[in-house]
């Protein structure tokens, strides 16, 4: 039979840009398990942050054509925090792009 052995303590990841991999701020612990290729291919890198922007996007301008919206407060928090998560990975995402241009322009 295998003996099972605890996990080894957490070390917090090195913040960037001394580390590949930043965590997203969506994260929700302090143990982060979501994280941006910061050394990912431009293109990759916004294709990944316009994905997420526009998809939220397109859901709140379906719902700004469906006239009035009558619900509970607690399911317009829970909608609210449901576009805010792939909001804010696409935001991170384009810092770390904005990070990568501006290094670029500075060669």
């Amino acid at each position: 039979m295998k003996t099972l052995h605890p996990d080894p303590p957490y070390e917090k990841p090195i913040p960037h840009p001394k580390n590949r991999f930043m965590a997203l701020t969506s994260n929700c612990t302090d143990m982060p398990t979501l994280f941006v290729d910061t050394h990912a291919p431009l293109d990759v890198l916004y294709d990944a942050a316009n994905y997420r922007i526009r998809a939220v996007t397109q859901v709140l301008e379906n719902m700004s054509m469906r006239g009035s919206l009558e619900c509970e407060s607690f399911i317009l928090s829970d909608f609210a925090l449901l576009c805010a998560i792939p909001l804010r990975d696409g935001c991170d995402v384009l810092d770390v792009l904005g990070r990568r241009l501006r290094a670029q322009a500075s060669e």
